[in-house]
């Protein structure tokens, strides 16, 4: 069911082999070639291996062709130049590193994300573009919003400094990814709303499966 499952971060039909790729314990040609062997259907087959081979291409060849890869300058220059001008915008809530790292801001949904990256160094992909997406909205400069996203991820995902998850914090900053419509702080950067994740998911539900997760 990985096709249609593996957008919900509540049933997360997903592998999770994220981590075993980024620190070399499995070859992505095993994984090519079992999911060649597998009967799980065409669809299915067909989404894992562009999300496996095509995806994960892409953000080897954004490392590999920027210098400044994990940092704000290695943006479009249309992104960081509507996030500088939005970077003025009335912010509701502004929080230290500190504050973010224990998961203790206004929003439930970031701080069961955060909780869950503490925990367990892993995150489902919906919910590191939403967690990051609203890092650019709890700091005062978009610059700013880059180092805390970056010092986060990499502290604590299990796949952190991996070339996947530079372009995913990359992504979240425009990236590979067009101008929308110009709203406050996001400039034309893509954002993302908790109205949008109560719309898809039982965020609800996630929220309280990661308050019962433990580090006992």
């Amino acid at each position: 069911q990985y096709g249609t499952g593996r957008a919900d971060i509540v049933t997360r039909r997903l592998s999770k082999l994220s981590p075993y790729l980024h620190l070399g314990q499995i070859s992505p040609v095993t994984i090519y070639r079992t999911i060649k062997d597998a009967t799980a259907g065409a669809d299915n087959e067909a989404s894992f291996l562009d999300e496996m081979i095509v995806r994960r291409e892409l953000a080897v060849n954004f490392v590999v062709n920027s210098d400044d890869y994990d940092a704000f300058s290695a943006l479009p220059g249309w992104a960081q130049d509507t996030l500088k001008t939005h970077q003025g915008d009335p912010r509701q809530n502004i929080y230290s590193v500190d504050e973010l790292e224990a998961g203790k801001t206004h929003d439930p949904y970031w701080n069961a994300a955060m909780r869950e990256m503490r925990i367990t160094g892993y995150l489902h992909n919906h919910l590191r573009m939403y967690w990051g997406k609203q890092i650019i909205t709890y700091t005062a400069r978009p610059e700013e919003a880059f180092e805390v996203t970056t010092y986060l991820n990499n502290k604590y995902l299990l796949d952190g400094r991996d070339a996947n998850s530079y372009a995913n914090i990359a992504w979240i900053f425009g990236v590979h990814d067009r101008g929308w419509p110009e709203r406050a702080i996001f400039g034309k950067v893509r954002s993302m709303m908790p109205s949008g994740l109560k719309r898809k998911f039982d965020v609800d539900a996630y929220v309280r499966w990661a308050r019962h997760l433990t580090d006992a």
